[in-house]
Formats: C-alpha cells, sequence, structure tokens
C-alpha cells in the first residue's frame, strides 16, 4: 500500500454556524463546497481540504481527538491576532528545532495547530 496524500481532515463540531464563524470569521478560512444539506461544510486550504461536520451522535468534537496543523505565513501576527480575539490556547506558543507552533480551541473544544516552519538556516541542530 502506498498513500499519496491527505485527501481532507475533518472535524466533527455541535453547532454548525458557531464553527463556521469560527473557521471563516477568525481563521480567515473560505468555504469550498457545502454537502448534507449544510451539515458538511468544506473550507479550501491551499491544496488541501479541511471540513467540518455536525452528523449526528456517531462523531462528538473532543478535546483529545484529532488535530488539522495549519501553516502560516506569519507566526507572530497571527498568534497575536488568535490571542485579541480571545481564543482559548491548549499550548502557548513554543518553538521546535523546525518550526514555531501553538496549539489553539474551536468552540468546541477541538485542537488545531498553528505552525510556521523555520527557514532552513534557523533550524537548531
Amino acid at each position: 500500500m502506498r498513500i499519496n496524500t491527505i485527501a481532507f481532515a475533518g472535524i466533527p463540531v455541535t453547532d454548525i454556524e458557531r464553527a463556521c464563524d469560527f473557521h471563516e470569521g477568525v481563521l480567515g478560512l473560505k468555504v469550498a463546497e457545502e454537502m448534507m444539506d449544510g451539515k458538511w461544510i468544506e473550507h479550501a486550504v491551499g491544496d488541501h481540504t479541511l471540513g467540518i461536520a455536525n452528523v449526528g451522535d456517531q462523531w462528538r468534537p473532543s478535546d483529545h481527538g484529532t488535530t488539522a496543523a495549519l501553516e502560516v505565513e506569519n507566526f507572530e501576527p497571527t498568534i497575536q491576532t488568535l490571542q485579541n480575539k480571545g481564543i482559548r490556547f491548549a499550548a502557548e506558543p513554543f518553538a521546535t528545532r523546525c518550526c514555531h507552533m501553538a496549539v489553539v480551541q474551536d468552540p468546541d473544544g477541538n485542537k488545531l495547530t498553528i505552525r510556521k516552519l523555520k527557514p532552513k538556516k534557523e533550524e537548531e541542530v
């Protein structure tokens, strides 16, 4: 078996309108497609898809579940904007050898990682 790419990341939510307000209003994502009578909303993120869904009790939000990592152009201004909007942080900004990251939570407690890769010359050995 050979996996070529991630088809999409999906996040369960309890209130699709509130989730759209967060994903579109806070994160600035644009709706790419709406399916299942509005119960599944897809947002285009570059060449990839981040879906949010309210499909019933078979798939519920969890602050311990799957995350999606969103690569941003400017890490510090993005973090400042999220902080100014009162967004909950599950992990405050930190640096690794290869990137800067922080983990925010959507209104249901789902975690989303905000990430910016470091240029190769800045990577620590």
